[in-house]
């Protein structure tokens, strides 16, 4: 069993920045992809960004592009969403998931929020306009 926690959310102007980070538990999380999705009010769950065990493939969505990164520190069993240049429609429910099993290193494969196996809490993230 894996448990996800995630912290950071807030309330934050356009513009601004916030951290979210995301604390595993288990033993061999340094072999987990790791992965971002978030869910705006009304809409489906949406990916974000995807790191793969050794930070050696990451994927970010396009609208994410150029403003967020993602980041593991697998001394700690934490990952971490640098959220910069926020924008309201950023507004979301954001959650971390973690794919223990075998995976196809692919962009689509990645978005589909099916592949994962485990799912944090999930943190709320609020842009103001």
């Amino acid at each position: 069993q894996v448990q996800l926690v995630e912290a950071g959310g807030g309330l934050v102007q356009a513009g601004g920045s916030l951290r979210l980070s995301c604390a595993a538990s288990g033993r061999t999380f340094s072999s987990y992809v790791m992965g971002w999705l978030r869910q705006a009010p009304g809409k489906e769950r949406e990916f974000v960004a995807v790191s793969t065990w050794s930070g050696g493939t990451i994927y970010l969505a396009d609208s994410v592009k150029g403003r967020f990164t993602i980041s593991r520190d697998n001394a700690k069993n934490t990952v971490y969403l640098q959220m910069n240049s926020l924008k309201p429609e950023d507004t979301a429910v954001y959650y971390c998931a973690a794919l223990v099993g075998g995976y196809r290193s692919d962009y689509y494969y990645f978005t589909d929020s099916r592949r994962y196996d485990y799912w944090g809490q999930g943190t709320q993230v609020t842009v103001s306009s």
